[in-house]
């Protein structure tokens, strides 16, 4: 009988809790930035993350910004195989919806410049990556494929069987905490220069379980482990020792499952830009590089045996280029435009292991050219104290379909955006912004879904992936 196991659990959150940014970087660190995507070519206070070079032309003075994001996301797998249609609760259908929800109510940042002659110094913390909580309360269809087989498998071996049940659960979180420090230089009236680090803490956390398969046997709701762990009893009373450790080993197979595993590590990200500034325009580049980090495991329970305690995983954080630039059409409306590249095949992740061949591979070698986003964003002031601006991104990934899991999947999108900055007096000024991403759906079709075979014959399946985002922010930014 197949085992049934959490498998690839350590995955499920992985790019389920980024809100804006490639496959591990949240680039939505500010509220400025949900009402105007396009901040590469920032002279403001949110330049610390988008554009640090550009702070340089900061007027001279001490500035702090402290901003809170609320973000709710979805992530939705339809999965058809034909076993699903043997659970109680979707008798008939092949087709089941497994669903995840993140909300995440309270996102912090804070911001900190000291502009003083030609030198401007930084500081900023916030969730650089991840950052919520993903919940699955019927598990996923990778989880339940290998318990809608086991009616066809009691059958094979003899006992009568139809119908299943089972209780899935997983829940799952990753935050990248950023501590950011860094200088920057005016070179000439025209450009300036940045160089920083950023200190990058892993917090994950995965719970989950499978328990209580039950299977119609003799017209009754059975527990399998139970029924068959009896039946190996009898067996042994009986002195058929083989028969009964052949039974023994299915009931094992079908035993309740559970995962509590937490996961941390740490990487430094070197970052280094440059700014550009004359009249009405004002251009920004930036390049985050390669951060090499581990996770490890303080592993509670594992029931799997993929979360062996103090084993180290692979999760790099991706380098990242981006450039843009800020034009004054007239002094009260500014255009924008940015661009964004992620070089994610060079970093490090999980493996992912073929259930047919068993053979693992980097899932990083699913990332073709990277990821790249282009971003635009209009802004203008209404009068002295108000000004409005919207924005748009679009997210294009390379990932092939090997990359795409229930477990993990990355969908390209669009995003839209648009707030207000309220000047409250001289030197306070509140931002409101709301974005949401919009995400084109994708589709697999499995010969073979998650290594499934009856009778020594594959059972094909298939997957189709949707998500939503939502966030909504609100920060003040304060001039001492």
């Amino acid at each position: 009988m197949r085992k049934t196991t959490l498998v690839g659990a350590m995955l499920t959150a992985f790019s389920f809790t980024s809100f804006a940014g490639g496959l591990l970087t949240n680039t939505n660190q500010h509220i400025a930035f949900n009402r105007n995507f396009a901040r590469e070519a920032t002279r403001q206070i949110d330049g610390v993350y988008s554009n640090p070079a550009g702070l340089a032309f900061m007027e001279e003075g001490f500035y702090l910004s402290l901003n809170n994001q609320s973000a709710y996301q979805t992530r939705t797998i339809r999965s058809t195989f034909a076993p699903f249609a043997g659970n109680v609760d979707n008798l008939g259908n092949a087709t089941k919806e497994f669903k995840g929800t993140a909300s995440v109510p309270i996102i912090p940042s804070v911001f900190a410049v000291y502009k003083k002659g030609d030198w401007a110094f930084s500081g900023s913390f916030a969730i650089t990556g991840g950052g919520g909580k993903a919940t699955f309360n019927r598990g996923l269809g990778s989880f339940e494929s290998g318990v809608s087989l086991v009616p066809a498998m009691l059958t094979a071996s003899g006992i009568a069987a139809n119908k299943y049940s089972v209780d899935a659960f997983m829940e799952g979180s990753q935050i990248i905490y950023g501590i950011q420090l860094g200088a920057s230089y005016k070179i000439t009236d025209y450009l300036s220069a940045f160089g920083g680090f950023r200190t990058n803490i892993v917090s994950n956390s995965y719970i989950g379980h499978i328990r209580d398969i039950e299977a119609n046997i003799g017209g009754n709701m059975t527990n399998v482990n139970a029924y068959l762990t009896g039946v190996a009893a009898a067996y042994t009373a009986a002195g058929m020792l083989p028969q009964a450790a052949a039974v023994q080993a299915k009931a094992n197979a079908v035993a309740d499952r559970e995962l509590d595993c937490e996961q941390t590590g740490w990487g430094i990200t070197p970052i280094i830009g440059l700014h550009y500034a004359q009249d009405r325009l004002n251009v920004g580049v930036k390049c985050e590089f390669m951060t090499k980090l581990n996770i490890e495991n303080d592993t509670k329970i594992d029931d799997t045996g993929l979360f062996t305690d103090g084993v180290n995983t692979p999760n790099d954080i991706p380098a990242l280029l981006t450039f843009g630039a800020e034009y004054a059409i007239l002094p009260s409306l500014r255009v924008s435009a940015g661009y964004h590249h992620f070089f994610d095949s060079d970093a490090q992740m999980a493996d992912i292991t073929d259930p047919i061949t068993k053979v693992s591979t980097r899932k990083n070698k699913y990332t073709g050219n990277g990821t790249n986003e282009y971003l635009g964003g209009l802004e203008y002031d209404i009068n002295d104290w108000m000004t409005v601006s919207c924005g748009g991104q679009i997210t294009d990934y390379d990932v092939s379909d090997n990359y795409q899991t229930d477990m993990s999947f990355s969908l390209d999108s669009y995003s839209i955006g648009g707030g207000f900055a309220f000047k409250l007096s001289e030197k306070l000024r509140m931002n409101v912004a709301y974005f949401e991403t919009i995400y084109n759906h994708d589709s697999e079709t499995i010969a073979n879904y998650n290594g499934a075979t009856v009778a020594a014959n594959a059972v094909p399946g298939s997957n189709v992936y949707s998500r939503t985002n939502k966030v909504f922010g609100v920060g003040f930014d304060y001039k001492f």
